[in-house]
């Protein structure tokens, strides 16, 4: 596996719990804040397709992980 499809997954989740604890007909609801929480990822991945820098992708290359060479 390498860091771009990482990412991916990392991201999908994060939106995907944030909507779940963030909004009120979940059966999981916490706090409507956690809706700050999916603007933020979703933000980061659209800054990082124009910027190409990404934290979590600078993390996973510390940790070894192998990068992505194109599709």
């Amino acid at each position: 596996m390498n860091t771009e499809r990482i990412v991916r997954i990392v991201a999908g989740f994060f939106i995907l719990m944030s909507l779940i604890l963030g909004v009120q007909d979940s059966p999981l609801f916490q706090n409507s804040n956690w809706l700050w929480f999916t603007v933020f990822v979703g933000f980061n991945l659209f800054q990082s397709g124009f910027s190409q820098f990404c934290p979590l992708e600078i993390i996973l290359k510390k940790l070894g992980i192998k990068e992505s060479h194109g599709c």
